[in-house]
């Protein structure tokens, strides 16, 4: 189900910060257009953190009416409190979401022991498949292959969204893991090597502004023409590369302003990216084609 390439969502806010719910919804049919294998509202570039319950049970709502069954729906809930996780979690399930992305607990750095056991216990309180989400560079914790490795003894705990930017470790977990358990890149530039290492896909932030572009990319990965594959990455690196200019999601939701996609609004503490930066970002655009007057 969570295979090739699905999209971390933005969420767009209007000028007085409150949820676009028109513009999330040409966002979404816009990602279904091209061809998008699966969908992950709701995440970090989705400014989860800044979204309230009621905001973030809606995006993901909206998500599934826009998606009516056609791709799968994998909806944010993390956290660095396993209770309000499963609470979370629960609700996700009653709205109807194929699946939960469950970043690693924040802040408060649990050892291997305890990211173990809180996402057996998410596993335990809800049916839904569950892709645990490492990203040691924004929570502090790396969830190791060795426990990945148990993780994937749990019935509904069905993949990962590999995030370390460590090629190595990727290695390592794909040897360690069972065959059927997916491994898919968090980062858009290195989905090839990934997957050349039997990884099946990514989950993009660069798939925003080109859906139709990143989704080539990972089915030509997994039907092993990487040559194709190498192709569009070459061309789009360049703006794989300046999303990450400044913190996700600035840059991203920047250029899909400029690419009259959304308002350019972000909620406190992100912050528009600095003039320099955006300069950067819109000449990437126009360099590969984007810019709405070409």
């Amino acid at each position: 189900m969570f295979t090739g390439c699905g999209t971390a969502l933005v969420t767009p806010f209007r000028q007085d910060l409150s949820l676009d719910e028109s513009t999330l919804r040409a966002l979404v049919r816009r990602q279904i257009a091209a061809g998008i294998n699966f969908l992950v509202p709701c995440g970090t570039t989705g400014e989860s953190p800044t979204l309230t319950r009621a905001e973030h049970l809606r995006v993901v709502e909206i998500t599934l009416e826009e998606a009516k069954g056609k791709v799968p729906v994998l909806a944010g809930a993390g956290g660095y409190n396993t209770r309000e996780v499963i609470e979370l979690a629960g609700e996700m399930e009653a709205l109807g979401a194929d699946g939960i992305l469950s970043v690693t607990p924040y802040y408060n750095k649990p050892t291997q022991e305890g990211l173990y056991q809180h996402y057996r216990a998410i596993a335990g309180a809800v049916r839904l498949p569950i892709v645990v989400y490492s990203v040691q560079g924004r929570t502090g914790v790396n969830v190791e292959p060795g426990t990945l490795a148990r993780l994937a003894s749990i019935e509904n705990i069905v993949a990962v969204k590999e995030a370390s930017g460590n090629i190595g470790q990727m290695a390592t977990v794909l040897n360690e893991v069972p065959a059927d358990f997916i491994v898919l890149s968090g980062d858009d530039a290195i989905t090839i090597p990934l997957t050349a290492l039997g990884g099946r896909g990514v989950i993009s932030v660069a798939s925003n502004e080109i859906p139709a572009e990143m989704t080539a990319i990972a089915q030509a990965c997994l039907r092993n023409d990487f040559p194709a594959a190498r192709v569009i990455q070459a061309k789009f690196l360049p703006l794989m590369n300046i999303n990450f200019v400044e913190s996700n999601p600035i840059p991203v939701k920047a250029a899909m302003a400029l690419m009259g996609l959304l308002e350019p609004v972000w909620r406190l503490p992100m912050v528009p990216p600095s003039q320099a930066n955006l300069a950067k970002i819109e000449s990437v655009l126009s360099a590969v084609g984007l810019l709405v007057h070409q």
